[in-house]
């Protein structure tokens, strides 16, 4: 029987970890994320996990510690933010093409520079191709459940690959909300043991893990990296679909919010996506045709049922957390507008970016993103494709 209680993000992850009762956890602290691994190492602390908890001198050392733990063949994860995330990016690669399904809780936070604490998308939309699933949420409840499948979907044997945990910094992970837990027996049991495949302490299989690849095995060592992420959608579909029937609560790739006749649509990641309904709410109020779509499963792309959700769509607007210099827009923009294209759709677009370094998002500006989108409609025109809201 689920449990009701009011936490933050940060808590209800470390809980949720407290639950799956990894065998390693490595951690060194950063604002915004100190607080899992705090909260963590009190559980431990107080005899409630069997974890082995590392405090560590540097991110690096937690990713590196976090690699090696797992190829021993331990259930292992991490936690860190923004500057942190990129003091261990070089270990990001190492992980994935190793095929380690290790874990990363990422509170998302602004990368420097200027210094900023606050929320955008910059850490992890920058390590958006290193080969790790990469999964987001709206409110403090779905990084509580997205943690909970984490450790099911990179284990699974058609994927073993690591993958990234994130929540809005300050947002979700310290905005107190309501939020339902499972009982821990449900989790423990929902997760399962881990039984790794190949690793360094199996005696029967010596083996060697992270060697020098020439040329003549690089590629290929590639190829296998992205038939695993190839299986990933798959297999968070069905480890949704058993999360359903555990608790009550429906996941898929994305979001469809208010979408069935939708002519104008905004397409978002994060905590954002809850201003977005409000918007939506109002307008839908007055008559008019106006949807959402929230993206869950950045990494691998959804980009086939993206396209398919949007068919039927005149103009959207797709807001990116994230600056990608390319002078076209930003990362999210991209990805979708590439898969309009692949499915030939007709839908006008236009990419914004918001909200970097934690700029505040309200309902009101977005109702002005569905007002642009009904000018870019009446004009038949996208006009100018990348725009900045919120700017003084």
């Amino acid at each position: 029987m689920a449990k009701k209680d009011r936490l933050s993000g940060n808590e209800a992850v470390a809980i949720a970890l407290r639950q799956i009762n990894p065998d390693v956890f490595p951690a060194f602290p950063i604002t915004p994320s100190t607080e899992i691994p705090q909260y963590f190492a009190a559980f431990v602390a107080n005899g409630q996990v069997d974890t082995e908890f590392i405090p560590v001198e540097s991110e690096h050392s937690s990713m590196s510690a976090t690699i090696g733990a797992s190829s021993a063949g331990a259930r292992a994860l991490t936690a860190t933010s923004s500057c942190g995330m990129a003091f261990m990016w070089e270990e990001l690669y190492i992980a994935a093409s190793n095929r380690l399904p290790l874990a990363l809780a990422l509170v998302n936070r602004a990368l420097s520079g200027p210094i900023n604490i606050n929320c955008d998308h910059s850490d992890s939309m920058g390590a958006r191709d290193a080969g790790w699933i990469q999964m987001y949420a709206e409110t403090n409840q779905e990084a509580y459940d997205n943690m909970v499948q984490a450790f099911r979907i990179s284990e699974h044997k058609d994927v073993r690959l690591p993958i990234m945990i994130c929540q809005d910094g300050f947002i979700t992970s310290h905005a107190v909300q309501n939020i339902e837990l499972l009982e821990d027996d449900e989790v423990k049991n929902f997760v399962g043991e881990y039984e790794p495949e190949n690793y360094l302490l199996n005696p029967e299989c010596p083996m060697a893990v992270g060697p020098y690849a020439l040329t003549d095995y690089y590629m290929e060592a590639k190829r296998n990296q992205a038939e695993g992420m190839a299986n990933v959608s798959r297999v968070v579909l069905e480890v949704a679909k058993e999360f359903e029937e555990l608790s009550g609560r429906k996941y898929g790739l994305f979001e469809e919010y208010r979408m069935e006749d939708a002519e104008r649509a905004v397409i978002i990641i994060g905590s954002a996506a809850g201003t977005t309904k409000d918007a939506v709410d109002r307008l839908r109020e007055k008559g008019e045709k106006v949807g959402m779509i929230k993206i869950r499963l950045y990494r691998p792309f959804p980009a086939d049922e993206l396209a398919e959700a949007l068919k039927d769509v005149k103009a959207v607007a797709i807001m990116d957390r994230s600056e990608s210099y390319t002078n076209h827009g930003g990362p999210l923009g991209a990805d979708v507008m590439s898969a309009l294209f692949r499915a030939r759709s007709k839908a006008l677009a236009i990419n914004y970016i918001y909200g970097l370094g934690g700029r505040d998002v309200r309902v009101e500006d977005m109702e002005d993103v569905y007002a642009t989108l009904q000018q870019v409609i009446d004009d038949d025109d996208a006009g100018e494709m990348y725009r900045y809201m919120g700017l003084r």
